[in-house]
C-alpha cells in the first residue's frame, strides 16, 4: 500500500513538473548585431572569419535566406523592429543627430553635457516589442546600443519597455569600444577610460605606420564588449526561474576597428601581414585592419558560445529562442575591407551596394533561428521577411498582444506549419539623395536619387539576377506602375520633415 502510494505520489510530482515546464513561457533573446553582412557568417558562405558557435546555432534551427532588414542604416532600422511597421510609417526613418543642440559631433563635449547625447527620439506613446513583452509578462533588458532618443527624454529603452538597461544611449558614442562611459538605466557609469578617446582620428604622420606601437594610443582599459556581456550574463542568472526577453543589440561589428588583443593576434597569424589603417576613411586607425574586422566577429561569435553554455548550465536551453540578424549590410568605411571578406556574400560588397543603400546588400540581412523544444533539425527557409514581421511573431511566442503591425508573423514558418506569405515588403530612405524599395514577389523595384528628380524605377528580377545588373523595367511597366502606386500608398508624412521623401511625379 504505501508502496503504491508512493510510486502514485512520484508520478503526479513528476507529471507536475512536466506540466509546469511545458506552461512556462519561453525565454527569448534577440541578437541584432551592428552593420553585419548577409556574407560574414559561415553559415553564409563566410571563408576567412571564423563563427563556429553561431554556425551551430544555425545547424540546429533555421537559416533564412530571404530576411531583410528595416532599413539601410541604425536608427530607422531598428525602429522599425521596435514598433513592427515600416519605413514610411514607423517614427525614426533617417539618422537624426539633432545638431541644431550644439557640437554634437565633440565627444568632450558630450562627456561635459548629456543634453548633446542622443538622437531624435520616438513619440512617448510609441508601442515597442519591449512593451508588449512586459505586458505578457516577461522580464526585459536592453544590452548595447539605443540611438532612438537622447537621456532624458520621453525615449529611452526604460522608458520604452525595457526593464533593463546597460550601454550606448547614443550612437555616436558608440563609434569607440573604449567609452568615458556607457549607461545603466537612466545613469552614467563611468569607465577607467582616461584620457578621452576621440573617434575620427588619424595617424600621426611622423609614426611609422607599420610599428604596432604607434596604435597604442588608440587604445584603453576597459572593452565595452567585456562589460556589456557581464551585464547580460547577470540578466539572465536573475531571472532564470521567469520568462525573459533580452534584445542585445551589439556595436559589433561597427567600425571603430577595435578587438581583443588575442584575437587580433589569432587573425594576424592566420591572414599574415598587411597594409594598415591609418584613418584616412574615419574613425580610428589599425595596424592590421582585416584581422582586427575578422577578430571582432569572432569575439562575438565567442560570446554567443558563452552564452549558449550559460543557458545550458541553467537547464533553460531548450525553452529558449535565440534570433541572430543585423541591422543592416556591410559597411564601406572606417578601414573595412568587404570586397576582401565578400562581407554581402551572393550581393555586390563594393561601396554603394551595402549600408546606405536599398539595394539587397544593403538591407539583406542573415536571420538565424534556434528553438531546440521546438526546432529539431536544420533547416533552410526562403520565406521573405522583414524587420517589421517581428512584432507579431514575437506576440504569438510570447503569448501577448500585437497592437499594430505592418507585418506578418513567420512563427508558423519556425515551427513547419503553413505560412502566410507577403504581397509586398515597402522601404523608403530619406537620407542623401533619398530612395524607396518595394520587393513583391521575385520583382524588386528601386528608386534612387529622389531628392534630385529622378523618376525612373529601376526593376529586377531577383530569382535570376540577385546583384541587381539588368533593369527590366521597360519590359514590365504594369509591375512598375502597381510598384509606384503602393509606394504612393504606404507613406505617412512624418512629424519629422527631414524623414519625408515626396515623389517628383
Amino acid at each position: 500500500m504505501k508502496k503504491a502510494l508512493y510510486s502514485g505520489l512520484c508520478l503526479l510530482v513528476a507529471q507536475s513538473t512536466m506540466q509546469a515546464f511545458a506552461a512556462k513561457k519561453p525565454n527569448v533573446i534577440l541578437i541584432l548585431a551592428d552593420d553585419l553582412g548577409y556574407g560574414e557568417l559561415g553559415c553564409y558562405g563566410q571563408k576567412t572569419i571564423e563563427t563556429k558557435n553561431i554556425d551551430a546555432l544555425a545547424n540546429n534551427g533555421i537559416r533564412f535566406t530571404q530576411h531583410y532588414a528595416g532599413s539601410a542604416v541604425s536608427a530607422p532600422s531598428r525602429s522599425v523592429l521596435l514598433t513592427g511597421l515600416h519605413s514610411g510609417h514607423t517614427p525614426i526613418r533617417g539618422n537624426d543627430e539633432l545638431s541644431n543642440r550644439g557640437d554634437v559631433w565633440s565627444h568632450q563635449a558630450m562627456l561635459e553635457n548629456p543634453a548633446l547625447e542622443g538622437q531624435y527620439p520616438m513619440p512617448a506613446d510609441t508601442y515597442t516589442l519591449g512593451k508588449m513583452a512586459q505586458e505578457a509578462g516577461y522580464a526585459t533588458a536592453m544590452i548595447g546600443k539605443w540611438g532612438l532618443g537622447y537621456p532624458g527624454s520621453a525615449s529611452t529603452p526604460n522608458k520604452m519597455g525595457f526593464d533593463f538597461f546597460f550601454g550606448y544611449n547614443c550612437q555616436r558614442q558608440a563609434h569607440s569600444y573604449y567609452p568615458m562611459f556607457l549607461y545603466r538605466n537612466e545613469k552614467r557609469v563611468y569607465l577607467d577610460n582616461a584620457p578621452l578617446l576621440v573617434p575620427k582620428q588619424s595617424l600621426n604622420k611622423k609614426a611609422d605606420k607599420y610599428n604596432p606601437e604607434s596604435y597604442k594610443p588608440f587604445s584603453r582599459k576597459q572593452y565595452s564588449g567585456d562589460l556589456m556581456f557581464e551585464e547580460l550574463s547577470a540578466f539572465v542568472d536573475k531571472n532564470v526561474d521567469k520568462p525573459f526577453f533580452l534584445m542585445w543589440t551589439t556595436p559589433i561589428p561597427h567600425v571603430a576597428l577595435q578587438a581583443p588583443q588575442r584575437w587580433i593576434e589569432y587573425y594576424v597569424k592566420k591572414l599574415g601581414d598587411e597594409e594598415p589603417y591609418t584613418g584616412s576613411a574615419g574613425y580610428l586607425p589599425s595596424r592590421y585592419p582585416r584581422a582586427t574586422y575578422a577578430a571582432m566577429i569572432s569575439y562575438l561569435d565567442e560570446q554567443i558560445g558563452h552564452l549558449v553554455d550559460q543557458l545550458k548550465r541553467s537547464d533553460i536551453y531548450e525553452n529558449t529562442v535565440i534570433i541572430i540578424t543585423s541591422d543592416n549590410g556591410a559597411t564601406f568605411n572606417g578601414g573595412t575591407q568587404s570586397v576582401f571578406f565578400n562581407s554581402n556574400g551572393i550581393f555586390n560588397s563594393e561601396k554603394g551596394w551595402g549600408k546606405t543603400s536599398l539595394h539587397e546588400g544593403g538591407i539583406r540581412v542573415p536571420l538565424i533561428v534556434s528553438w531546440p523544444s521546438k526546432i529539431k533539425t536544420y533547416r533552410e527557409s526562403g520565406h521573405i521577411s522583414c524587420f517589421y514581421d517581428y512584432m507579431s511573431t514575437l506576440a504569438k511566442i510570447m503569448g501577448g498582444k500585437s497592437k499594430q503591425t505592418d507585418g506578418i508573423s513567420f512563427y508558423n514558418e519556425l515551427v513547419g506549419k503553413k505560412q502566410q506569405e507577403h504581397s509586398f515588403l515597402y522601404w523608403e530612405f530619406p537620407e542623401g539623395s533619398g530612395q524607396k524599395a518595394i520587393r513583391m514577389g521575385k520583382w524588386k523595384g528601386l528608386w534612387q536619387n529622389i531628392r534630385k528628380g529622378n523618376s525612373h524605377l529601376a526593376l529586377y528580377n531577383l530569382e535570376t539576377d540577385p546583384r541587381e545588373q539588368y533593369d527590366l523595367a521597360e519590359q514590365h511597366p504594369d509591375i512598375v506602375s502597381k510598384m509606384r502606386t503602393i509606394m504612393e500608398k504606404e507613406h505617412v508624412v512624418s512629424e519629422n520633415p527631414k524623414f519625408n521623401l515626396n515623389n517628383p511625379w
